[in-house]
């Protein structure tokens, strides 16, 4: 059985500032509680939840540490209380409330995901945030289905990029808003229908003209504020708005009686406070209905850069420049 050390490498800045706040500190090894295990980080995945937490605009949920980082993989190093030790060795990749950002991390059995061979750590450890939250609000809150046409802000991002790729899988019609051509052309490289510029084109229009006038069923939007109903705009009749992010604001003025004449659902979610059971749910829907794509090496995250952990500053600063496709992600 691996001997952890008492002590670890951790980012866990001590105030809320820029990204020069994220600087290596020593921090206690986290036990592994019941039904968790602890994992020897080999990478952690970079997120925008993490920049809003670095500002002191998103705090962690209680009970969850002050380290930042909701994604890893790893080698399991220990098991707690109701765990099979069996696992001790074993190669996952989870999604955590917190603690990514270092050697170790804590997770929940119910959330890891094995690691195959089809993936490389860095590859495993950019999956678990995205995939989870793609997963549960595009395929079960819009209950997105195949032959559907979805409209997904962001396309870049890593949320993006992963709806492109799971909606090229079940059958969807992917359009993406970017905010360059450059970007527009790499989300088409990278599998999206359509691309639309928002800097220079009006994206209702072109979703208009793209689906002939009828709209699309789903969007799921990142955006908030002042995107709603335009959104709304885009949507067909019986469609389904999915809000994950409000980069734009938290207030917006719409059309009630759009709503009603055309009976669309307007939704949303936040998966980092939701509980342990929901969470496993979910990996145990992933582990059945997805998981073979990854396996088979059909599903794979698209990697922007990776940064040595003491250099968490430079992702945040990349993350937050925009200029990144994909995932960002840290190497301990």
């Amino acid at each position: 059985m691996p001997v952890c050390p008492e002590s670890m490498i951790a980012i866990d800045p001590d105030a809320p500032g820029g990204p020069e706040v994220l600087q290596p500190v020593s921090r206690p090894v986290p036990h592994a509680g019941r039904d968790e295990v602890l994992i020897k980080v080999a990478a952690a995945g970079v997120n925008r939840p993490d920049v809003l937490q670095r500002r002191g605009m998103y705090a962690p949920p209680p009970g969850t540490p002050s380290i930042p980082g909701l994604e890893v993989a790893g080698e399991i190093v220990a098991v707690g209380e109701g765990v099979d030790p069996g696992l001790i060795g074993h190669r996952v990749c989870a999604l955590v409330a917190g603690g990514g950002y270092a050697e170790y991390c804590a997770a929940p059995v119910g959330q890891c995901l094995p690691v195959p061979d089809a993936l490389s750590m860095i590859e495993a450890a950019a999956i678990p945030e995205t995939l989870f939250t793609v997963w549960t609000n595009l395929f079960e809150r819009a209950y997105a289905v195949e032959g559907e046409t979805v409209l997904v802000h962001g396309g870049t991002s890593g949320i993006g990029t992963m709806a492109i790729a799971l909606g090229k899988l079940f059958g969807l019609t992917v359009i993406v808003t970017c905010g360059s051509e450059e970007k527009c052309a790499r989300a088409l490289e990278l599998g999206a229908d359509h691309a639309i510029n928002y800097a220079t084109r009006d994206f209702v229009e072109d979703v208009r003209s793209l689906t002939g006038g009828a709209g699309v069923q789903v969007v799921l939007d990142m955006v908030g504020g002042d995107y709603l109903p335009r959104n709304i705009q885009c949507l067909a009749e019986d469609g389904r708005h999915v809000t994950i992010a409000v980069q734009r604001g938290v207030s917006a003025e719409i059309n009630v009686a759009a709503v009603m004449m055309k009976r669309l659902t307007l939704t949303g979610s936040t998966l980092r406070p939701r509980p342990v059971s929901f969470k496993a749910a979910v990996a145990e829907e992933i582990r059945r209905v997805v998981w073979p794509y990854v396996e088979s090496g059909a599903l794979k995250p698209v990697i922007d850069m990776t940064y040595p952990l003491a250099d968490a500053a430079a992702a945040h600063a990349r993350m937050e420049a925009g200029d990144h496709v994909g995932k960002i992600v840290l190497t301990p």
